[in-house]
């Protein structure tokens, strides 16, 4: 809980200080007595408002009273109820208090003390609210020009990786049909990462919506033979493209030669997050049953070089890809870190 607002009160002649200081307590103000000027001046940060005897600062150094008032941001205009003497003609030696200060001859009325000090304090308050709304905007305009930068980022890294992924489709490709599919597919991949993304205000991907969004396609509505378990992990934008890009090269093979490609063939993933020294890690499994006897392949495809070359290099992970007979086998361990793609097919 912050220490409640302050009023200052420097008036070290009399007894206006002990009377103002009443009067202030009586209306419910917290009042704080000072005994010189640079007393004052270094409980300014935190106070609201300053009462001052006109004597009181024509008796000090001034020099660095005007200094802070000068020294103000622009939404800040600090009140100042200026006591003076009835009759007394304004001293020009404090001109430059002109545009801050209330004048209030003494003797007062204690309401006259009262009703004063509460308008400075109203006065205060909305200045307040000002800052707060300018450092909102600051916050506002800093995230926009934070997400124009990564969106410059991104846009360049998308379009990297479309060209790559066309090149590799091509070499790929045993037909332009072939080609057609697999470019389509792997595009509209990229997109979804890219939509669950922006949709998140921190640009993170969840590791389970990523899943979902690779193997909705497969899976049957009255008997699921997809089972995804672990934990909520949140992936940044340059771990979540590529392990987006090669969940969905997982669930294309498997669904043309694993176990997706089976009314009775099933897909196990599962995944937990251990710590190593300073960072997290995802360890993930994605395991296949019940499908065609599994064969190691021939050839390299663009999955393989995906995987080796991007996952594995520009995301720091460590694979594992193995072939048993019963079902195909990938197991993932992922340090959470923020890393850059450089898109690497060739």
């Amino acid at each position: 809980m912050q220490p409640p607002s302050e009023v200052l009160i420097l008036a070290p002649t009399g007894r206006d200080a002990e009377v103002a200081a009443s009067i202030l307590i009586s209306g419910g103000i917290v009042p704080v007595i000072c005994s010189t000027l640079t007393e004052a001046i270094a409980k300014f940060e935190r106070a609201q408002c300053l009462i001052v005897a006109e004597e009181a600062l024509l008796a000090s150094d001034r020099s660095d009273f005007a200094a802070w008032l000068e020294r103000q941001p622009a939404w800040s205009d600090f009140p100042i109820v200026l006591l003076t003497r009835r009759g007394s003609e304004f001293d020009s030696r404090l001109a430059f208090l002109d545009r801050h200060t209330v004048v209030l001859e003494r003797p007062f009325l204690a309401s006259s003390l009262t009703n004063s000090v509460r308008s400075a304090l109203r006065a205060r308050a909305r200045q307040l609210e000002v800052k707060t709304l300018i450092e909102q905007m600051k916050d506002v305009a800093e995230r926009q020009r934070l997400l124009i930068r990564e969106l410059h980022h991104r846009v360049k890294n998308t379009l990297a990786n479309v060209r790559a992924m066309m090149n590799a489709t091509v070499r790929s490709s045993e037909s332009v049909e072939d080609f057609v599919r697999d470019f389509s597919a792997r595009i509209v991949s990229l997109a979804d990462t890219h939509s669950i993304l922006t949709d998140d205000y921190w640009q993170t991907a969840p590791l389970h919506k990523l899943l979902e969004a690779e193997l909705r396609h497969y899976d049957t509505k009255d008997a699921t033979r997809i089972r995804l378990d672990g934990p909520d992990v949140a992936l940044v934008a340059d771990l979540a493209i590529p392990v987006g890009m090669a969940f969905h090269e997982l669930a294309s093979n498997s669904s043309k030669y694993g176990a997706l490609s089976v009314p009775q063939g099933r897909l196990e993933i599962h995944w937990s997050i251990s710590s190593e020294g300073d960072s997290a890690i995802v360890h993930l499994d994605w395991l296949e049953h019940g499908g065609p006897s599994v064969q190691p392949p021939k050839r390299r495809g663009f999955g393989t070089t995906l995987l080796e070359k991007v996952v594995a290099v520009q995301c720091n992970a460590n694979l594992k890809i193995e072939y048993p007979s019963e079902g195909f086998h990938f197991a993932m361990d992922l340090p959470l870190r923020n890393t850059r793609l450089v898109p690497a097919y060739s």
